[in-house]
């Protein structure tokens, strides 16, 4: 009688954190994973798939290890238990099944205790694989519960912290690939861009990019920031800011480029979360929140709107 294979083993884990904030903020924070990448480090961008009501499928590219990994999730949102379940319908080798979920759970004191739960096998059942799954996990997971706690324990509604907007423009012609091909091609932005003064560019693998660059702002500040970057020809490049400037604890964003019955435009998008402990520091002692906001409004769309203008001028020479 043929043997019947044994089933992999399935590994669980469980992380929990306290937090001074009410469980039904904390909750819709975790369900909206278009700002994930201005608030939890270590993900770099997220796009969605489908949604069907409380279901949702999306792929989410996110720093593990040192390396920037690739899947796609689905997810069910239950607003009433404050829970969130995942699944990944794709995992990344070693790793061949993932899920969980994120638990909400409401305290006597006015807190959230806050629970995430993994589950996974992995090939073989290679203890050493299983080693460094482990310690992945315990390291994203401390930090994505930690920034949860970091943002709900301001004492600011996390809607005046984590914002976003748009700038765009038209592009000339059919030439939109020029324009995309600017934005891509940032190791020439050194001697392209006014307010860029050095780019240090490296590609570990075809569409994923680590941009570091030197900035100066309309004032005259200068800041270094570090970005992992996803490129999808002739589309999109989506971005995720490692090292952030004293005002921001996160800055996400996106370049797209698209057709429309006017013609071809470009738009920059910037998602930010607001560090509030920076504000005084970097705008003055009397600076408030919505100083920090107009301010940021004003430097990152004016540095975006002088890069896509650059963009449109190559796609008129294109």
């Amino acid at each position: 009688m043929a043997q019947t294979a044994a089933l992999p083993t399935l590994h669980r884990s469980e992380h929990t954190v306290t937090v001074a904030a009410p469980a039904e903020a904390l909750y819709a924070l975790v369900a909206d994973v278009t700002r994930w990448p201005a608030v939890f480090e270590p993900t770099v961008h997220v796009r969605h798939l489908a949604q069907d009501g409380r279901t949702e499928r999306f792929e989410i590219w996110a720093e593990v290890g040192g390396d920037v990994a690739h899947w796609r999730s689905l997810r069910v949102l239950d607003p009433q238990r404050l829970y969130v379940s995942f699944r990944q319908e794709h995992s990344r080798p070693p790793v061949t099944s993932m899920s969980g979920g994120w638990l909400f759970r409401r305290l006597a004191d006015g807190g959230t205790e806050i629970v995430l739960r993994h589950r996974y096998t992995v090939a073989d059942d290679d203890p050493a694989a299983v080693a460094r799954i482990e310690e992945a996990l315990d390291r994203n997971s401390a930090r994505e519960l930690g920034a949860l706690a970091a943002l709900a324990e301001t004492g600011h509604a996390v809607d005046d912290l984590v914002f976003s907007f748009t700038d765009t423009i038209p592009l000339q012609g059919t030439a939109a690939l020029d324009a995309y091909t600017f934005i891509e091609r940032a190791e020439r932005w050194a001697d392209l861009l006014p307010h860029v003064a050095r780019v240090d560019l490296t590609e570990p693998e075809p569409g994923v990019q680590w941009l570091e660059m030197d900035t100066v702002t309309a004032d005259g500040s200068a800041h270094t920031t570090r970005s992992a970057r996803i490129c999808r020809a002739p589309e999109w490049i989506a971005y995720k800011q490692q090292r952030t400037p004293r005002l921001l604890s996160g800055h996400s964003g996106e370049w797209t480029f698209a057709e429309t019955p006017e013609g071809p435009v470009a738009t920059a998008r910037h998602t930010v979360a607001v560090d509030p402990a920076g504000i005084t520091d970097v705008l003055g002692p009397d600076a408030t929140l919505a100083d920090a906001r107009a301010y940021l409004r004003d430097a990152l769309g004016r540095n975006s709107l002088a890069t896509l203008r650059h963009a449109a001028e190559a796609s008129r020479r294109g």
